[in-house]
């Protein structure tokens, strides 16, 4: 029987980003006990990006997820980077074992773990790769399954990215989940919302977000004090937040096969069309700072925002560049009347400011 029950969702995984005392473990559980907790999580072995800060308790944790399953009768998951901590994690009665995402990026390393499961009824799951690569993550899903582990799920925790301004800690990306999903449709995927906005405030809009594209379940970072939290305090609730949220979460209902098909590929074209927004908007970004840097220049040199020859060499090659690629040109034309419009309100906004 698989530990993994699809039959009733979410399929919920729930505890502190990492065991800290005996205490902090024992509390965070009895304020989940009453919830339809599947899997108790904690991180026993934490590197840190920097060396310096907490870094898990090791085995002593596992020792205190023990008595967790004891006393409350979870069971419980924990994040494996090295071969060793298979062996340690099994001693101490741990059902479930997940692979980091700074793990699944390297394929050298997970085919070392998945040698160590060889054997194990232990289930896995597999978080993302740091970044968006679909057959990375499924290749780390596939060397756990020819190691024998038939109980495997995937985790989407996002992926990280340099500088970015989006709003969330890591880029979800929903297109590569959805298409995992479709090239492995028998696999479990579950979302990990806690790490993805890196914000407690924003933990529930991304699990419902998860919700409606299909999700199996959710791992969210639950922490009895998250103020207090020794890592990632920012984006863990309490036992009590977690409650709210799954009362208010909405589930879709289960469609046939075909529909069902169908609803995953509408929304692999949408997340498709929401990246392309998304690079179309910071490409008009862009193209307003050219627009000012003109307005400077222009500035400088006394120099009209509008010059009516250039307009019409933009409308000539835009709307032959349309035609290339059948697009309407009537289309193309508003659109960039529109952008040149902003683009003149920029150059304006510069000459005025040179003007005083």
């Amino acid at each position: 029987m698989s530990l993994f029950d699809r039959d009733q969702k979410p399929y919920l995984i729930a505890g502190p980003c990492s065991a800290e005392s005996r205490e902090q473990l024992w509390q965070t559980a009895e304020g989940l006990q009453s919830l339809p907790i599947k899997l108790f999580r904690a991180g026993v072995w934490k590197p840190r990006t920097r060396p310096g800060s907490f870094e898990g308790k090791g085995v002593e944790a596992l020792e205190w997820m023990a008595e967790i399953k004891k006393h409350f009768g979870f069971s419980l998951t924990v994040e494996v980077a090295e071969a060793e901590h298979i062996e340690q994690a099994m001693r101490y009665g741990v059902d479930c074992v997940w692979i980091g995402a700074r793990t699944t990026v390297n394929p050298f390393q997970v085919q070392h773990i998945a040698d160590a499961l060889k054997g194990t009824s232990l289930a896995v799951m597999v978080k993302n790769p740091v970044n968006p690569d679909t057959d990375l993550w499924q290749g780390a899903i596939e060397r756990i399954a020819a190691a024998g582990i038939r109980d495997i799920a995937a985790i989407h925790r996002g992926f990280s990215m340099y500088k970015s301004d989006s709003g969330y800690r890591n880029q979800p990306h929903w297109i590569i989940p959805v298409e995992l999903r479709r090239r492995m449709p028998g696999l479990p995927i579950f979302c990990d919302p806690s790490h993805i906005t890196g914000k407690a405030a924003n933990v529930a809009t991304v699990a419902q977000k998860a919700m409606h594209i299909g999700f199996d379940g959710l791992m969210i970072e639950t922490h009895i004090d998250p103020e207090h939290a020794l890592t990632d305090a920012a984006q863990q609730i309490t036992p009590a937040q977690l409650a709210v949220l799954l009362d208010g979460l909405v589930i879709r209902r289960e469609m046939a096969e075909t529909e069902g098909e169908d609803l995953l590929k509408i929304e692999f074209l949408r997340q498709s069309a929401d990246n392309i927004d998304t690079e179309i908007i910071e490409l008009l970004a862009k193209r307003m700072e050219l627009s000012a840097q003109l307005g400077e220049i222009k500035g400088r040199n006394q120099i009209t925002a509008y010059q009516p020859e250039r307009w019409r060499e933009i409308m000539e090659t835009r709307k032959s560049q349309a035609a290339r690629l059948s697009l309407n040109q009537d289309y193309i034309a508003a659109l960039w009347q529109i952008i040149h419009d902003e683009s003149i309100r920029k150059q304006l906004e510069q000459l005025a400011s040179k003007v005083q």
